[in-house]
């Protein structure tokens, strides 16, 4: 149970973290935020209302990662490093894969929703 509590802390400091230091992070999470009442009015069921709140989640769940990637290679070296760049490179790769398939989630369900499909 103390491993738990532990892991709950420091889950807590490191969102805290994020938060305070990346903009990015703050914007994901009032977009997730705004999603919830969202997801309510374009979802035409309750599991697509979910599957569209996590979709969201899953860009900030990817963004948290690819912020640790970039904060632990900026500690590794200041100089610029062709690898560290390629390494820093596909971690934004990655938000912009997470943000492709969550807007195509969000249309999909508008279409849906509309009756175009």
């Amino acid at each position: 149970m103390l491993r738990l509590w532990r892991a709950t802390i420091n889950s807590r400091n490191g969102l805290a973290f994020a938060i305070r230091s990346e903009q990015a992070v703050r914007e994901e999470l009032f977009v997730l935020l705004l999603s919830v009442p969202l997801a309510w009015v374009v979802g035409a069921t309750i599991m697509r209302r979910v599957e569209l709140v996590a979709a969201v989640a899953l860009v900030l769940v990817v963004e948290l990662l690819n912020t640790a990637i970039e904060k632990l290679a900026d500690r590794l070296t200041t100089d610029h490093d062709a690898q560290i760049g390629r390494v820093k490179d596909m971690g934004s790769a990655a938000v912009g894969v997470s943000l492709l398939m969550t807007g195509a989630f969000w249309l999909f369900a508008i279409a849906e929703r509309m009756g175009a499909i």
